[in-house]
């Protein structure tokens, strides 16, 4: 076991000291963004900016791993925006990856299932209750005596606006379809003469 583990430090060796300088500026990131001394917002993105200019004017001496310097800059950068709020608002918890994973695992469970690459359409009309059904069945197993105890009228109230909401997408999906057919058909329905009430 320990000439396996000499023979691989041995042939990665060339590789340690680009992972050993870019190791360096991604725990000084993190130690900066974790900010123990509770430092106010502006504090530490000024000193999150000058670890980032420091990246971008050493990112040489990152050798190898220099591309994957370039694309921590970029996502940096698209991150910035939202990446200090937590630090100004008091009380507000730190950014973490728990509500990513939560939709990475619905979408994992949900292409397992259906053998599907990418989510389906109908988790953009009903992933407000999807999502929150198949979210709370892994905390705990329902009986048809929680499904009773549901107050009928929420009940109908959710579906009906799940119904607004499918409706509406049907309407835009034909419209994109064939936008003559459907501004004809608009125009007819708008030209009928009511009923009397």
């Amino acid at each position: 076991m320990r000439a396996l583990i000499r023979r691989g430090l041995a042939r990665t060796a060339a590789l340690w000291p680009d992972v050993r300088e870019t190791h360096r500026w991604l725990h000084a990131a993190a130690h900066i963004l974790g900010n123990p001394a509770r430092h106010p917002a502006a504090t530490v993105q000024a000193r999150y900016d000058r670890l980032i200019t420091a990246w971008s004017t050493r990112r040489e001496r990152a050798g190898t791993l220099a591309p994957a310097v370039d694309h921590f800059l970029k996502v940096t950068a698209s991150d910035r925006p939202g990446l200090f709020h937590c630090y100004a608002v008091s009380g507000l918890p730190r950014t973490n990856n728990d509500l990513e994973h939560l939709f990475g695992s619905h979408r994992h469970h949900e292409r397992r299932a259906t053998g599907r690459k990418v989510a389906s359409l109908s988790l953009v009309l009903r992933g407000s209750v999807r999502i929150v059904a198949t979210t709370a069945t892994r905390i705990t197993a329902f009986s048809g005596h929680h499904l009773a105890a549901i107050d009928r009228r929420q009940w109908h109230a959710l579906r009906n606006a799940l119904e607004v909401r499918r409706q509406a997408r049907a309407c835009r999906t034909r419209f994109r379809r064939n936008q003559d057919t459907y501004l004809a058909d608009l125009e007819r329905r708008a030209g009928q003469p009511r009923l009397p009430t």
